[in-house]
């Protein structure tokens, strides 16, 4: 299993630019590329602000959604789970 680091550069390295759809922009793409006047993938830094971007967008819409659908009760009992993880105290 790779470890976190590792893991990271393999998506930023494997991450490839988006490529036009017109037949006649992908032929000048693919000769740009050939010749070695372009490049086909993406930066490490665009692929890190994009990724962050996407997480930040799921963030905003997961949390909100999660909360509205638990009761009062089930929250109360993950905060409780979270804390006593987090903390290495175990009240039931």
């Amino acid at each position: 299993m790779l470890d976190r680091i590792s893991k990271s550069s393999y998506i930023c390295s494997m991450a490839k630019a988006k490529r036009p759809k017109d037949t006649n922009q992908l032929a000048k793409n693919i000769a740009d590329i050939a010749t070695g006047e372009s490049s086909d993938t993406i930066g490490r830094e665009e692929a890190k602000s994009a990724a962050a971007a996407l997480g930040k967008l799921g963030g905003l819409k997961g949390g909100p959604a999660r909360a509205k659908a638990l009761s009062a009760k089930r929250r109360s009992e993950i905060a409780k789970a979270a804390a006593a993880a987090r903390w290495g105290t175990n009240k039931d």
